[in-house]
C-alpha cells in the first residue's frame, strides 16, 4: 500500500510579502519552504508515519548511526512553473530509482517510486505559492529528498530504524555568474570515490571528500574541481557534484562513461538524448586527462562543458592544474560560451519550463 502524505498545516507561515521578497532574488539552498515531507522505517514495520509537516528542525539521539558512520544518501529536482500557472517535476521517476540504487549501496531501505513521487507530489503543492515565476529566466524550487539512519545505536550495522524527508528551497541561478563561463582546477592530489566505493551512489561523503580540493579550486580561483580516477589519476571521471562533457572537431559530445565511481546524472542522460537534435554523435568512453587537455591546447577540443540539476549546463572556459599550466577552452564566440553549449542549455530549459514540446515525456504534471 502506497504511503500516504496528509497536510498538517504550519501554525505559523511566512507572511505572503516576505515569501514574495525572497521569490524576487532567491539564491541557492539558503531559504525553505514553510512544510516537509517525513516518513520513518523500522526494520518491524517498513515504511510509516508519513505526512507533510511544519519545516522545522530534526531531533537526533547523539548516538543517532548517521553521526558516526554516515549512513546516509540524498536527492536534487526541481518543480517549475510554467506560464499558464502549472508546475512539473522533470524525470522524478529516474531520481527515485537512483535513491534506491544509492540506498542499496549505503545498506538503506529502498523507498518505492510511488512513495518518492508521492512525498514529492503532496509538499510542492503543500507549498506551491513558494515555486517562483521564471518570468523567462531560471528560478524554482529546488527539492532536496535525504534519507538517514537515525537509531540510536553505536555497533556498526546497517540501522534499523530510518528517517525519510524531504525539504524544499526556492532557487535562482547555482552561479552566481550566471551562464558565464567558469574556470576548473585539476586534482590529482585528491579523489573523489574508488573502484568499488560509493562513488555512483549520492551520498554525503562523496561530496565530503571533494571539498579540500574545492578549498584549493577557489584559492586559484576557480568555480569547481574535476577529478580522476583514484587508481592512476589517468582518467577524466568528474567535478565535485557535476558531470562533464566535451564537443570535439569530429561531431561529438564525448562524456567519461559509467565507471562505478561517476554519478548516473539525469541531467548528463538527459544532454545525451538531446544531443542528436544539435547534430552531435553523443559518445560514452573514457576520456584520459591528458586526451582532454591536449585536445583544447590544440583546438580539437571545441567546447566544455559541465552539468547538473542544480546549475544545468555551466560552460568552462579553462582548466588550470597543480604545475601552474592554464587551458584556455578555444571557441568563436564572443561570450566564450560554444553553440552546442548554449543550443542544449536553451533546449533543455525550454522543455522543463514548458517553452518547448516535450517530445521525449520527461515532465510530470504535480498542480
Amino acid at each position: 500500500m502506497s504511503l500516504m502524505f496528509d497536510v498538517r498545516p504550519n501554525p505559523n507561515p511566512l507572511p505572503a510579502e516576505k515569501r514574495a521578497a525572497i521569490l524576487e532574488n532567491p539564491g541557492f539552498g539558503s531559504r525553505f519552504t514553510d512544510h516537509m515531507a517525513v516518513a520513518t522505517w523500522t526494520r518491524n514495520d517498513g515504511w510509516h508515519d508519513s505526512a507533510i509537516v511544519p519545516y522545522g528542525p530534526l531531533t537526533l539521539d547523539p548516538a543517532a548511526a548517521v553521526l558516526h558512520y554516515a549512513q546516509e544518501i540524498f536527492e536534487g529536482l526541481k518543480a517549475y512553473r510554467h506560464a499558464d500557472g502549472s508546475i512539473w517535476l522533470f524525470r522524478p521517476e529516474q531520481n527515485a530509482e537512483r535513491m534506491q540504487r544509492s540506498a542499496r549501496r549505503l545498506g538503506l531501505p529502498e523507498l518505492p517510486t510511488e512513495d518518492f513521487i508521492g512525498s514529492i507530489e503532496a509538499l510542492v503543492r503543500a507549498d506551491r505559492d513558494w515555486v517562483p515565476d521564471p518570468e523567462g529566466g531560471e528560478s524554482s524550487l529546488y527539492l532536496r529528498p535525504f534519507m538517514f539512519a537515525s537509531e540510536a545505536f553505536l555497533g556498526v550495522r546497517a540501522a534499523e530504524h530510518v528517517t525519510y524527508a524531504c525539504i524544499a528551497s526556492p532557487a535562482g541561478a547555482y552561479f552566481s555568474s550566471g551562464v558565464a563561463p567558469v574556470a576548473i582546477w585539476i586534482t590529482t592530489k585528491y579523489s573523489r570515490a574508488g573502484a568499488g566505493g560509493t562513488g555512483a551512489a549520492k551520498c554525503g561523503g562523496n561530496y565530503a571528500s571533494s571539498l579540500v580540493a574545492q578549498q584549493e579550486a577557489a584559492e586559484h580561483g576557480c568555480a569547481q574541481v574535476l577529478f580522476a580516477d583514484a587508481g592512476g589519476h589517468e582518467f577524466v571521471e568528474e567535478l565535485g557534484g557535476m558531470n562533464v562533457y566535451f564537443v570535439n572537431a569530429q561531431g561529438e559530445l564525448v562524456t567519461p562513461e559509467l565507471s562505478g565511481s561517476i554519478l548516473e546524472g539525469v541531467t548528463r542522460d538527459s544532454i545525451l538524448a538531446l544531443a542528436k537534435d544539435q547534430g552531435l554523435t553523443p559518445v560514452e568512453r573514457q576520456v584520459k586527462l591528458s586526451e582532454l587537455l591536449e585536445g583544447i591546447r590544440s583546438g580539437d577540443i571545441r567546447e566544455v562543458f559541465a552539468c547538473g540539476t542544480a546549475a544545468v549546463i555551466t560552460p568552462i572556459s579553462e582548466f588550470k592544474d597543480e604545475q601552474g599550466e592554464v587551458y584556455r577552452v578555444q571557441n568563436d564566440s564572443p561570450d566564450g560560451v560554444g553553440e552546442h553549449t548554449a543550443a542544449l542549455r536553451k533546449e533543455l530549459l525550454d522543455i522543463q519550463y514548458g517553452r518547448a514540446e516535450d517530445r521525449y515525456g520527461w515532465m510530470y504534471k504535480v498542480a
